[in-house]
């Protein structure tokens, strides 16, 4: 029953990372491939650690696959943000159906 169960988890898993990919080359911006990248793939990556999780139990391997998906919390969304603010100060243009830009009207509140 836990090896179906983990076999589901990673197929999920693979499925988000896809679409994550999909969403890489689909997207129109530096700002939406970086949602697509950063929810699919943390979201994806982490449903294929639990299902390694339930698929080998808590031994080393399952303990690594706990402390991988506690990395890929911590840093993907934090290099993301870290990329979508660079490029936004580096003047990388929107998407020009985008509907608002809340930073660079933030940053003109402030002057």
């Amino acid at each position: 029953m836990s090896d179906t169960i983990a076999h589901i988890l990673i197929s999920i898993g693979v499925l988000f990372d896809l679409l994550g990919c999909v969403g890489l080359v689909r997207l129109p911006d530096v700002y939406n491939r970086l949602q697509a990248a950063t929810k699919c793939v943390t979201l994806g990556t982490c449903m294929i650690l639990i299902g390694v999780l339930v698929l080998v139990g808590f031994n080393a391997l399952g303990i690594k696959a706990v402390i991988c998906m506690v990395f890929v919390l911590l840093t993907s969304p934090t290099s993301a943000h870290a990329l979508a603010r660079g490029s936004h100060k580096a003047g990388v243009p929107l998407w020009p159906d985008s509907v608002t830009d809340k930073y660079k009207e933030r940053k003109g509140a402030e002057k």
